[in-house]
């Protein structure tokens, strides 16, 4: 072995420096081998080589490297072998398996030996176990790809950074920021940051704060970006090692706005709303108190809107006051405020002003643009507006004081005739206080059944027989006795208490009337008046159901009145509703026929069984021609529809024969009875009952 690696000769006596370099050899964690040329014969192996080869290190020697490590790994590393033969250094690594299933990476060496002609005379092995290192690595690449697939498949930008410096990015950054990935990196993120937003992120990140803020960057062509971050510190290498991951959160601003606009503005017409008005009115009257300046409040109200709606549905409505809150914004100037409270009642506040006079004229040119028509559905629409004006400082100090003065106002509009404007006067108090105390006399009412039914009878103009009763609501007010339904009826649905007064109308009508029967008396329909809103707001044909089973009462006495305006309005829902009483007995009849929209139309849609002429046609019958005409084609029209008809207001005998004489099948008026009470109502009916001998 001396002879071949004479190119390094041993120092000292020859025994003792072959046993020196048998003891480091041995000693190291490689395992060492020398294979000689042409031969390739093992010449030296330490313990550690031989035995991973299963040899001694005597057993070993002068094998060839294919006897040596056996056929098949002889076959894995030949290639290795030949070229470090061929003069070259060779550093492979070799995943190995042993018998116990292990597996474990080595990294072997092919050092070439030479003599001092550069004879290459053979070549070192060195085998070193890499298997801690190559696990730890792997797992480095593994954790990287991991990032790497994570960061390319989020929709998030992350952002490498160190000391501020980018490093790094993923896909998602180029995309948020309109920037490549080489133009960002070596960059320091503070640029990409709107300037306003600079000391918070520098503090933020200086801090290593990891919890997540807002801020604003700058895309590559210049528009704004609200984003979230979120940042988390990695100590490496001895530097501040940033993660951060940016968030587009524009969808996010763009809902907290438009919720922000919505609970401030009214969700039809865009105006502010009641809130927003408040605070805008607490705002202008601040500023112009310290101006010691003069505003006026406006407070509008469409006059018959409730016509609208009721005769050409909520949809027609809804696009009507649309179009006058655009003409109001249209009046005013862009610093003046105009809102809508709810229903059909806006609020113009004008910021300022120097006279009343100049109150009064946008309030007048106002009222001229309201007059103007309206085009709605391709209908051609007029109304009008009654104004109410209050001042500051004159009507009050306070945005509460202004509206309450300005809506007493607006209600002394009405009462002058509407479309007109009024400026507030104290006097103006008192009917405000009226209006509030008749509503709560009419709730105390409601609440303590403060009402009873009177009945006037309907005769068959043929024999004279009953053939009905209409029930009509009374209210025994606590000063006034007994109250008719012109006087609290309308009222009520303006106040929003015309259902619990025709619920309790309902219920009471067919209780009565079935507590009649029960007696052997009238065994005919009653009926009772729904208005149109009533029909909106209540599901009636279940009501009417759950009312009949708890009466007794028979679907067929019982016939439901309404006026032709509930047919115009929402027909699909009215429809369905009048169909349902129909399938259950229930009979249907149009009140006050003739003054309202009548229309062929809808009497063939709907399943109507009486038409009540009204009394407004009767009245001057037979002296006045056009009336006369008018019943006429009434009864005619029924007949050709074939529905029954009933005049109503029949007060003359002479009235009788005309009607009788024109076909029409029932009357009710004066002349047979005005309305009674329950108990003159049983009287009669017991009279009729004695006279005709039952």
């Amino acid at each position: 072995m001396q002879d071949s690696l004479h190119a390094a000769p041993a120092p000292g006596p020859s025994g003792s420096s072959d046993a020196l370099l048998r003891l480091i050899a041995d000693s190291v964690p490689a395992l060492m081998a020398y294979y000689d040329l042409p031969g390739l014969r093992c010449q030296f192996a330490n313990q550690g080589y031989a035995a991973y080869n299963g040899h001694t290190t005597e057993s070993i020697i002068g094998l060839t490297v294919q006897e040596a490590i056996g056929d098949k790994a002889w076959a894995a590393i030949q290639p290795h072998v030949e070229r470090s033969f061929r003069r070259e250094h060779v550093k492979y690594t070799h995943e190995q398996t042993f018998p116990n299933g292990e597996v474990r990476m080595i990294e072997v060496n092919l050092i070439p030996h030479f003599d001092a002609h550069s004879q290459q005379l053979g070549s070192f092995v060195l085998i070193t176990d890499i298997t801690e290192r190559w696990r730890a690595e792997r797992t480095v690449r593994q954790s990287e790809e991991r990032m790497r697939k994570f960061t390319e498949a989020t929709d998030e930008a992350i952002v490498f950074h160190r000391d501020g410096i980018i490093t790094d990015g993923n896909e998602a950054l180029t995309r948020l920021t309109g920037f490549a990935l080489p133009e960002v990196v070596g960059l320091s993120i503070f640029n990409f940051i709107s300037p306003e937003w600079r000391a918070v992120a520098l503090d933020y990140t200086r801090s290593g704060r990891e919890d997540p803020y807002e801020v604003t960057i700058r895309h590559k062509d210049g528009h704004a970006i609200p984003v979230e971050v979120v940042g988390k510190t990695m100590p490496l290498h001895h530097a501040d090692y940033r993660i951060v991951v940016v968030r587009d959160i524009t969808a996010r601003k763009q809902a907290q706005e438009r919720e922000a606009f919505i609970a401030l503005h009214d969700s039809l017409t865009q105006l502010p709303n009641r809130h927003f008005l408040m605070k805008q009115l607490s705002q202008v009257l601040s500023l112009t108190r310290r101006r010691h300046g003069r505003c006026a409040a406006l407070f509008l109200n469409l006059d018959h809107f409730k016509t609208v709606n009721d005769s050409l549905g909520h949809h027609a409505g809804d696009q009507l006051l649309c179009n006058v809150a655009e003409r109001l914004r249209s009046g005013v100037s862009d610093a003046d405020v105009v809102a809508r409270l709810g229903g059909d009642e806006f609020v113009v506040v004008l910021t300022d002003i120097q006279t009343p006079d100049d109150a009064a004229m946008v309030a007048d040119k106002l009222l001229a643009a309201m007059h103007g028509v309206f085009t709605i559905d391709q209908l051609p629409l007029t109304i009008s507006p009654s104004i109410g004006i209050a001042l500051y400082p004159e009507h009050g100090h306070s945005a509460d004081q202004l509206l309450r003065c300005a809506n007493a106002a607006m209600h002394h509009a009405k009462e002058s005739g509407r479309g007109n404007r009024q400026f507030y006067d104290p006097s103006m108090d008192a009917s405000a206080l009226d209006v509030l105390r008749h509503e709560r006399l009419l709730r105390d009412a409601i609440a303590t059944d403060a009402f009873e039914l009177h009945y006037q009878p309907q005769l068959c103009l043929a024999d004279g027989a009953l053939q009905g009763l209409e029930a009509l609501v009374r209210w025994r007010h606590p000063k006034r006795g007994l109250v008719g339904p012109d006087e609290f009826i309308t009222f009520s649905e303006s106040r929003g208490l015309i259902t619990p007064i025709g619920r309790w109308v309902m219920r009471e009508a067919c209780r009565q009337l079935k507590e009649w029967q029960d007696q052997g008396l009238a065994m005919v329909p009653v009926a009772i008046n729904l208005s149109a809103l009533e029909f909106r707001q209540r599901d009636v044909a279940a009501e009417i159901a759950a009312v009949l089973r708890e009466t007794g009462l028979a679907p067929q006495y019982l016939d439901i009145e309404m006026t032709e305006s509930v047919l115009m309005h929402q027909t699909g829902q009215v429809l369905d509703t009048l169909n349902a009483l129909k399938a259950r007995g229930v009979s249907i009849s149009i009140d006050d026929f003739g003054t309202g929209y009548s229309s062929l139309a809808y009497l063939k849609r709907y399943p109507i069984d009486k038409l009540k002429i009204d009394r407004s046609f009767v009245m001057d019958t037979p002296d006045n021609a056009d009336d006369v005409a008018i019943v006429t084609a009434i009864i005619q029209m029924a007949r050709s529809l074939q529905l029954k008809t009933v005049a109503e207001g029949v007060q003359t005998q002479a009235q009788v024969e005309l009607l009788t004489e024109l076909g029409c099948d029932s009357m009710q008026g004066f002349l047979v009875s005005e309305p009674m009470n329950s108990k003159l109502t049983m009287d009669w009916l017991r009279h009729c009952q004695r006279a005709s001998g039952q």
